[in-house]
């Protein structure tokens, strides 16, 4: 099995000053779910190289097992450091693709044409496609092979308004990933506030927030794994 995790490279929180980029628990969590299963990860990021770190994920309180592995994990590190520009990958050589969050793809994955043209090749191909909390901000574009919203009368979820309320963000990111999967005509499903909530239509499959993490890569495991 070869895995396809696909990282921002943005760095701003908007006009704050304030640094963001990918949750690493988002990251963490699925790519021992699916190292622990065997498969192969090739890291990727629309710069390359060393992505962005939002340092509240880097916090004490929002460390978990996993994340602590992935610190203490020399070969993950040196991955982390030296990811693929996503322009140089080919979907045909992964078997699932996967979308960690942080605000950071709100800016750049959202509107990222090669991103946008990778979701659409590798759900063309029948190849599933995950994406976690604010990652499913970069379907914001993605279109269906007849030209409508990849979205629309597609159950999916993302992270809530209330839950970007929470962390008082709701005036400084882009666009709220609810409203826009509602806007593009999605069924959006969500669960209780900061608890895990997974979603599979078809071959997408969409969590909530950083808890989902884990569920969301099984979900997507569970769809390529020998039986």
């Amino acid at each position: 099995m070869n895995i396809l995790i696909v990282l921002t490279s943005h760095d701003r929180l908007g006009d704050t000053g304030k640094p963001t980029g990918f949750w690493l628990e988002e990251l963490a969590a699925p790519y021992y779910v699916f190292k622990d299963a065997g498969a192969a990860i090739t890291l990727a990021s629309p710069k390359g190289g060393q992505p962005p770190l939002d340092p509240k994920s880097d916090a004490p309180d929002a460390q978990t097992e996993a994340t602590r592995r992935f610190l203490a994990d020399a070969e993950a590190q040196a991955a982390l450091a030296a990811t693929v520009p996503l322009a140089d990958v080919s979907t045909a050589e992964f078997d699932a693709v996967f979308y960690p969050g942080g605000h950071g793809p709100l800016w750049d994955l959202a509107e990222d044409a090669t991103s946008i043209r990778l979701i659409e090749a590798t759900l063309a191909a029948d190849t599933p496609v995950g994406l976690v909390c604010h990652a499913p901000g970069a379907l914001r574009h993605v279109k269906a092979a007849d030209g409508t919203p990849l979205v629309a009368g597609r159950t999916v979820t993302g992270f809530t308004n209330s839950e970007e309320a929470a962390v008082g963000l709701t005036e400084v990111v882009p666009f709220l990933v609810e409203d826009m999967l509602r806007d593009h005509g999605a069924d959006y499903r969500h669960g209780a506030d900061w608890q895990s909530y997974v979603v599979a239509d078809g071959r997408l499959v969409t969590g909530q927030n950083p808890a989902s993490s884990a569920e969301a890569a099984e979900r997507l495991l569970a769809m390529i794994a020998p039986r």
